[in-house]
């Protein structure tokens, strides 16, 4: 028996009739129910046929055949559905409208008049023939590649593919992609979990889902502003939905009585249930865009995630399994890991959630591997070099320690014994000295430089700003000032910084040059084109995460002269206390130090979150604490207002304040654009008492110390992240007062309010960091050119067990390779070297 065939346009007048239900009189009188093959699982509906043709049993869904590359060939065949897809489907009656989720039929075993029966759970369907899909693959993949042809295949231009003209490779260059391999190593940010089935009678609002169905009708309409709309009907055997697509060249794609996989969100419209602007493609091609997890693309003006993630696939399915595996053999074996072309094939079309996580770890491993591999690699470059060996007797140091007004505490005995242990090798010394704010690094560190002076070797200290420079350089000066009265010479002393005038400058360069200088102070002059050194022995980095990497590098070379190559030692510090898992990876070729403790005496800052209608209480606590001699920092996130934020500047608040809210105190003013004298003559000012608030902006965050001060203010304390509000905090709390930190909210917001509750309910600044760097990311918690740290798309700093892996891998593997010059590893040092370029030294 022949399956029965839709009306034609002819017959029906040129329109596609759609069906309408049996009525009581056609049926005997009952109406009938839909066969139980119909609730089986969620299978395409055929479009309505004849009443008078009722289907025959073995009635197939109608799947079209695929296109071929030669039009002119006859189609072939469908390919042979599944046992369970061959099961008798009758077309749907098509109901009258009514209900939610589409219109649904009579259930199985309703009785005429009686309450109805609830749908059974429909299964999932099973999966439609797939025949190969409507695209030609690259030519080369047909003859099979060699890995040398692949290779130069993926620097290919992007343009060498098909459907990549002049105008999209613009589009593509404004995301950095170039080459074919630029496409490979695009990832997703997201995906869209379209992978669950449902029949159309069981869709509720909201869902993100997929059906399968066959198009009834299609019609266009256009709108009050002009606009024209596709709208569809859409049936698979348990009810019809309506479908809008506001792409008017749908039409010539989507046709009546083809079967598609529609992915998207449902919604109401006027009591229906429908979808809007659905991902579609027809059943008989590979589902690229439906009914799986749909990658989501980082995108650009013009391009469309259905362009881009087509090309994309086409990559994939050309080139991804070919990718040869750089990792050895044996670290594969022992960390269990996917290979790198599944990796590649799965990040990018996950075949399940599971297999989507196995590949990003493999990538975020990768990563993290490459990080260590090359921080390694420079720790063991740096202590391959000569450097001077500096060592002090235990009386000279006891003396010195004795000239000192405090006595140091344990934690910071522990790290000068790290490092005068370090500076008595004759291999340079790299080292971290981290610790929270006030904990005594910068002591450390002096007692270092005048044992590179006892030496006859040269010390230079280089600070992030002038101010810090300048402070440090009072503090040197007092404290060598005491080794005199121990009998012990104090090294000459001298300040580089660039508001110096010309012929100051030039005499200090002068006599840094012919080693008259044995300890310098500075800012970024000190690495600038003119300035040697005559023997510099001990290179010291003051808040070294305010600096880029070639800065570091350069200082690091500076004692290097032509005469005598020695390379100094190198202490860098840090008052933002620094994650282990960053300490790792960004720092991952130093050693550690860490003053852990705090000197006796100081007192826990008191903390409060002030939010705008608080203000004013604000404003009274600061009036009060200036009644009793004290004086207040106020901090603002910018220089001068924006329109861009409705943060405070600080030059229009210090106005303000001065003149609206504290007309009988003196304010200070201080920013980053103002003239070195300027900056220091208003310090000296709030050093001296003669102002009681000084309004700034972060520019305090380090290195300014004033006794007396016992309030910082912080205005938009939402701009700043934990870390930076923590050195803003450190600004107070160091004399004998107890002190206070205003953090000062400009509208009230939940999630804001229990990130700052964490610096009410700690001190700690490693606990502060650790979530700092969860909530923000390695950019900005230190800032992607301070940090030298390759982009990572995979891997996450707070994976320390997935870090861990990595390190005690690349260093296995360092022992046995420490060039990476054996055969088995020439893959992974070409990864490498791709992975680490334009990023300059790290350490």
């Amino acid at each position: 028996m022949q399956p029965p065939r839709p009306a034609t346009a002819q017959e029906t007048g040129g329109k596609v009739q759609p069906p309408r239900p049996a009525t009581a009189q056609e049926t005997g009188g009952k109406v009938q129910p839909p066969r139980p093959e119909m609730r089986q699982q969620p299978q395409p509906a055929q479009p309505p046929a004849p009443k008078e043709k009722p289907a025959p049993a073995q009635t197939q869904s109608p799947v079209r055949p695929p296109r071929g590359p030669d039009k002119t060939a006859p189609p072939a065949p469908p390919r042979a559905q599944p046992a369970a897809a061959r099961k008798p489907v009758p077309p749907p009656a098509r109901p009258a409208a009514g209900g939610k989720g589409g219109q649904k039929q009579v259930p199985v075993g309703t009785k005429p008049g009686g309450p109805p029966a609830k749908f059974s759970q429909p299964e999932r369907p099973a999966a439609p023939p797939r025949p190969v899909p409507e695209r030609r693959p690259p030519a080369r993949r047909a003859r099979g590649l060699s890995t040398g042809e692949f290779n130069l295949g993926l620097q290919a231009p992007v343009t060498s593919l098909p459907s990549i003209g002049p105008h999209y490779a613009e589009l593509l260059e404004r995301l950095h992609i170039a080459t074919v391999e630029d496409l490979l190593w695009h990832f997703p940010h997201r995906y869209v979990d379209y992978s669950h089935l449902k029949p159309i009678a069981s869709l509720t609002r909201g869902e993100e889902v997929t059906i399968l169905g066959t198009v009834w009708e299609v019609q266009e309409r256009s709108q009050f502003n002009g606009r024209h709309v596709i709208q569809a009907i859409v049936a698979d055997a348990s009810g019809t939905i309506q479908v809008t697509w506001f792409n008017p060249y749908v039409k010539n794609q989507v046709k009546p009585g083809r079967v598609l996989a529609l992915s998207g969100k449902t919604d109401l419209y006027m009591g229906r249930l429908v979808m809007n602007s659905p991902q579609w493609e027809p059943l008989d091609q590979e589902l690229v865009h439906t009914a799986r997890l749909v990658p989501m693309y980082p995108l650009t003006k013009d391009l469309s995630q259905r362009w881009l993630r087509q090309r994309i696939k086409q990559v994939v399915d050309a080139w991804a399994s070919h990718i040869t595996d750089f990792l050895p053999d044996r670290i594969l074996a022992s960390t269990r890991l996917m290979s790198l072309a599944k990796a590649l094939a799965q990040v990018h079309f996950p075949d399940s959630a599971e297999q989507l996580e196995q590949a990003r770890r493999r990538l975020a491993f990768d990563e993290l591997f490459m990080i260590q591999i090359g921080a390694l690699r420079r720790r063991n470059l740096w202590r391959g070099q000569p450097a001077s060996r500096l060592v002090v007797t235990e009386p000279d140091l006891a003396r010195f320690q004795a000239c000192l007004p405090f006595t140091l505490t344990a934690a910071q005995q522990r790290a000068l014994g790290e490092i005068l242990q370090d500076m008595q090798d004759m291999r340079p010394m790299s080292r971290l000295l981290q610790g929270d704010v006030g904990s005594g690094k910068t002591v450390v560190a002096a007692i270092a430089m005048w044992v590179a002076a006892q030496n006859q070797r040269q010390a230079a200290l280089m600070a992030p700003t002038e101010i810090l420079a300048e402070q440090h350089f009072a503090g040197l000066t007092r404290l060598f000032a005491r080794l005199t009265e121990q009998g012990l010479e104090a090294p000459s002393l001298a300040l580089l910084t660039g508001s110096l005038k010309d012929a100051d400058k030039e005499a200090v360069v002068a006599r840094l040059a012919n080693g008259e200088i044995q300890v310098v102070v500075g800012t970024h002059a000190l690495i600038q084109q003119g300035v040697t050194f005559a023997n510099l022995g001990l290179a010291v980095v003051d808040e070294q995460q305010r600096f880029g990497v070639e800065q570091r590098a350069a200082l690091k070379q500076a004692g290097r002269a032509q005469e005598q190559p020695l390379t100094p030692h190198l202490l860098v510090m840090s008052a933002t206390p620094i994650p282990r898992s960053l300490a790792l990876t960004v720092y991952g070729d130093l050693d550690l130090s860490i003053i852990d403790e705090l000197p006796p005496g100081r007192q826990p800052i008191k903390t409060y979150v002030i939010h705008p209608d608080e203000r004013e209480r604000a404003y009274g606590f600061v009036q009060s604490q200036v009644a009793q001699g004290r004086q207040v920092y106020i901090i603002c996130p910018l220089v001068e207002e924006s329109e861009q934020t409705e943060a405070r500047a600080a030059v229009a608040e210090h106005e303000r304040l001065q003149r609206e809210v504290f007309p009988r105190l003196s304010l200070g003013l201080l920013h980053g654009r103002m003239r070195g004298d300027e900056k220091e003559t208003v310090m000296q000012a709030f050093a001296r008492n003669e102002t009681q608030v000084l309004v700034s902006t972060s520019v305090v965050e380090v290195g300014i110390d004033v006794p007396n001060a016992t309030v910082m203010l912080v205005e938009g304390a939402n701009h700043f992240g934990l870390a930076q509000l923590h050195q803003f905090r450190g600004r107070v709390g160091r004399g004998e007062f107890a002190s206070f930190c205003l953090l000062l909210v400009e509208r009230t917001d939940q999630t804001e309010d229990e990130r700052l509750r964490a610096m009410v309910q700690t001190q700690d600044g490693f606990k502060l960091a650790e979530i700092d760097l969860q909530l923000r990311g390695p950019g900005d918690f230190l800032g992607t050119r301070q940090s030298g740290l390759p982009s990572l798309h995979m891997a996450s700093l707070g994976d320390v067990r997935l870090l861990d892996m990595a390190r005690s891998e690349a260093q296995q593997l360092l022992e046995l390779d420490a060039t990476l010059s054996q055969p088995e590893q020439r893959g992974l040092a070409t990864r490498l070297d791709h992975f680490w370029r334009d990023q300059g030294d790290v350490s």
